[in-house]
């Protein structure tokens, strides 16, 4: 994610991270930024979907989070069709 990550500072592209949970019969993967606005908002997400500005203005968002983490689920998809298809 660092390296798509849209960067001025590159404090947002150093702020990622991941956690892992495993349940009885599932897992999730869950992306983390901790790059946050003095209220809380998150950074990537302002830089993925677009914000207003304190004058008004838009600042169109770019579309870089999905692109990005499509290969890995596309790796995920194909390991598991491979084992459900022993």
């Amino acid at each position: 994610m660092a390296s798509v990550t849209p960067s001025d500072t590159g404090l947002t592209a150093a702020s990622w991270g991941y956690i892992i949970t495993a349940k009885k019969d599932s897992v999730s993967i869950i992306w983390t930024n901790s790059n946050v606005t003095e209220n809380g908002t998150p950074i990537a997400i302002l830089l993925q979907y677009g914000h207003g500005t304190g004058t008004g203005g838009y600042v169109q968002g770019t579309d870089y989070i999905n692109p990005a983490i499509k290969p890995i689920f596309d790796e995920i998809e194909k390991g598991v069709w491979q084992e459900i298809t022993k």
